[in-house]
């Protein structure tokens, strides 16, 4: 499989690079819509501030061309800032549109644990969403293979999604249980990053690409 890293100046590409290579996917980092609409799959990584992250997108051409990807049904991947772009907005600095694939807001994560050190930074741990069915087999797949695995986390904000059902899994930290990834549809977004979560990392790659 071609795997598509979307390249929009936000990010350090190269261990998502490395780890796809690693475990014998091809990989393409690429700005450019046709490549990545011919893929067979594409990851959106991300890391710094939303709304400089959206203006980005749109500077390069990119909003329609993700949309687009995302509707032919192939597997697409949010790591990060990447799972907050798919939001309908953020309150980052200031209200901003997000590319609203998913309904569902971007809030600081110290409006709820105000007396605690944010951004969230290290390994924690992945609880699945105790939802009563799945909607396809991949993520049947995936749901019985990484509860309660550790993952590496670095950020300030979390996603909100309007539908509980499209939570996929949940982290506590200091107490409080927020969203730590989606599944909606061939749509799979986290907020920790597995390609810099070892063995357990790999395997979630692995599995949600093949």
């Amino acid at each position: 499989m071609k795997i598509a890293v979307i390249d929009y100046k936000m990010s350090n590409i190269f261990s998502i690079q490395n780890a796809l290579e690693y475990i014998g996917l091809e990989c393409i980092v690429t700005q450019n819509p046709k490549k990545i609409i011919e893929a067979d799959g594409a990851i959106l990584p991300g890391v710094g501030s939303f709304p400089k992250a959206m203006q980005h997108l749109k500077d390069l051409n990119l909003t329609e061309v993700i949309k687009e990807f995302i509707s032919t049904g192939k597997p697409f991947m949010g790591i990060c800032l990447g799972l907050q772009l798919l939001f309908s907005k953020s309150t980052e600095f200031t209200d901003c549109e997000g590319l609203n694939i998913i309904n569902g807001k971007v809030e600081n994560l110290s409006k709820y644990i105000p007396n605690v050190t944010v951004p969230h930074v290290g390994w924690n741990t992945i609880i699945k969403n105790e939802r009563k069915s799945f909607s396809n087999i991949k993520s049947s797949i995936m749901s019985r293979s990484f509860e309660k695995d550790h993952y590496y986390f670095v950020h300030s904000y979390i996603v909100e999604p309007d539908d509980i059902n499209h939570i996929f899994t949940k982290t506590r930290y200091s107490g409080f249980d927020f969203c730590s990834s989606v599944l909606v549809d061939n749509v799979f977004a986290c907020q920790f990053h597995p390609e810099k979560s070892g063995p357990k990392g790999l395997m979630f790659l692995n599995k949600f690409f093949r």
